[in-house]
């Protein structure tokens, strides 16, 4: 199945809004997870990077990063999901930010697992 360019991003409000009121979320000490199952085959995803973090060369680099973590990470299928940043993450590297936002695509079940989905010994 191929994605059409775009097609895994959250870009409307009403978007953002509707995983904001009624999706769960999990918190880290520099990120916030939240999501809501979307009943699509794929996964959507959002990046809120407030002004708070700093000016815009930070606030880019840490979506740039955000973006990168999620591209590299392998995710169940049918939700959406905004990832918030908090100050923290402005001082966070890339290797801290990574481990943080892997553990709580873990913690709320969003992350695929390594082995998940092998069956040894079935061709």
């Amino acid at each position: 199945m191929s994605v059409v360019r775009g097609e895994q991003y959250l870009t409307r409000d009403g978007q953002f809004q509707l995983v904001y009121d009624r999706g769960r979320f999990w918190a880290a000490r520099d990120i916030v997870v939240r999501a809501l199952p979307n009943g699509l085959d794929l996964t959507r995803y959002g990046l809120a990077v407030g002004r708070r973090l700093g000016k815009a060369v930070v606030r880019n680099r840490v979506k740039r990063r955000l973006r990168e973590i999620l591209r590299k990470s392998p995710l169940s299928p049918g939700w959406d999901i905004v990832l918030i940043a908090r100050r923290p993450a402005a001082q966070a590297d890339y290797k801290n930010l990574e481990k943080s936002v892997t553990d709580l695509l873990i913690k709320a079940g969003l992350s695929i697992g390594k082995y998940e989905g092998i069956r040894p010994g079935v061709d």
